[in-house]
């Protein structure tokens, strides 16, 4: 089966999108293959986007959705969808905006924690609309460093960072960026070209195929509301956001 076209990844602006066009592939019971989408799939710790498909019979519900190089979305069981239908999606704007800026700020504060503790690797993520977690290693965290952590993360929020992607090569974020900070060694050696999310000039750089914010003014404050050890120098981190005081609106115009 061909590979869906993921519009979500065509650029950072790209994630602020809602509605758009496209036909059915295939169909297998509640699960429908389309041509193109915008919506999520689980993956990279990032949660899957919900929403509606509307096509020549009504709308029916996008519960959840995965894969990845062909994205499989599934449907309402009773849904009357059939290949080559032009359906209409629409993604529910505020779990994707949440999730969008619980991403942005698991890269902030992956990268805070790297600089102010020696080194210090994320190994692990959650990223959910309501609170996310981050497991990090070698490290046993006291309030102290969270809160040193909390207070950094917030002042470079406040800064108001813009948030770019890009196409780079290994070697081009290996010159950037120490590779144990991008977890470069998890990737395949196969995959030479990446998408990489970068964070104002040089504050962070990081592979990533997630859905961003545009500027870190969007995420609010972030309140770590947690701690446990995960065994073996692991510890995970639990967070919530703030309601942003910049909350921009979505693009519905169809891509």
């Amino acid at each position: 089966m061909a590979a869906t076209e993921r519009l979500y990844l065509d650029s950072i602006q790209s994630g602020y999108y809602t509605d758009f066009n496209a036909h059915v592939e295939a169909v297998e019971g509640d699960v429908i293959t389309l041509d193109r989408t915008l919506f999520y799939p689980l993956g990279g710790g990032q949660n899957w986007d919900t929403g509606t498909l509307e096509g020549p019979n009504g709308i029916i519900e996008v519960h959840e959705v995965r894969g990845r190089s062909t994205i499989l979305h599934k449907v309402d069981a009773n849904h009357t969808l059939s290949v080559g239908d032009e359906v209409r999606g629409s993604i529910n704007w505020e779990r994707r905006h949440a999730h969008m800026r619980m991403h942005t700020a698991q890269h902030l504060v992956s990268g805070v924690v790297y600089e102010l503790f020696d080194g210090v690797r994320t190994v692990g993520n959650q990223i959910h609309h309501d609170r996310s977690r981050i497991d990090f290693t070698p490290v046993s965290f006291t309030q102290d460093m969270l809160d040193e952590v909390t207070h950094q993360v917030n002042s470079l929020i406040d800064a108001k960072h813009e948030v770019t992607d890009s196409t780079m090569t290994r070697q081009q974020v290996n010159g950037r960026m120490p590779p144990e900070r991008t977890n470069m060694d998890l990737l395949p050696a196969s995959v030479t070209e990446l998408r990489v999310v970068q964070i104002g000039e040089d504050l962070d750089l990081c592979p990533c195929a997630g859905t961003h914010v545009q500027n870190l003014s969007e995420i609010g404050h972030i309140a770590i509301i947690g701690k446990k050890s995960k065994g073996k120098g692991t510890q995970r981190v639990t967070y919530e956001l703030q309601i942003p005081n910049v909350t921009p609106q979505p693009f519905h115009e169809l891509v």
